[in-house]
């Protein structure tokens, strides 16, 4: 049984949107590739061919991952999350303890993940060790690179 994906509306139209064009346009597009390199003749030793079929492969990979990510997922209202503690879709104001500077992350499912936009994974090291602080906790992280400590300073919605 797979996990509960949470997405906010966006992120839920974003893979949606995807997912269509895949199957509309990409798919399509696959096949004409396949059936171009079949033309070309013998096909035990036609690289275009065999490139084509591994990107139906992919191509039909992501379409399932996409499926099953949409039939489980569940979309949240950013106006019902709480900010009394870290929860997904919360923005969190940390103060790195060994930079003294402050970082802020929003999080989200692993498949609205963007770090360069501050959007960190409820998965990730951070995104697991943050959830359910309150604002003036310390949260040790252990990451690759060693300990991460951070004070809470804000929780919010965006």
């Amino acid at each position: 049984m797979s996990d509960k994906t949470y997405l906010t509306k966006g992120g839920y139209n974003k893979l949606k949107d995807e997912l269509d064009d895949l199957k509309t346009n990409v798919r399509q597009q696959v096949l004409e590739k396949i059936t171009e390199a079949k033309s070309h003749g013998d096909l035990s030793e036609n690289a275009e061919y065999e490139a084509a079929k591994e990107e139906q492969a992919q191509v039909e990979s992501r379409i399932s991952t996409l499926e099953r990510v949409l039939s489980t997922a569940t979309i949240l209202d950013e106006k019902d999350i709480k900010t009394d503690k870290v929860y997904i879709l919360t923005t969190v104001l940390l103060k790195d303890l060994d930079r003294d500077e402050e970082v802020e992350y929003t999080l989200v499912s692993s498949e609205e993940a963007d770090s360069e936009n501050g959007k960190i994974s409820v998965k990730s090291p951070i995104g697991k060790n943050l959830l359910g602080k309150s604002v003036g906790e310390i949260v040790e992280i252990k990451v690759p690179k060693g300990i991460m400590r951070y004070e809470v300073l804000n929780i919010k919605v965006k």
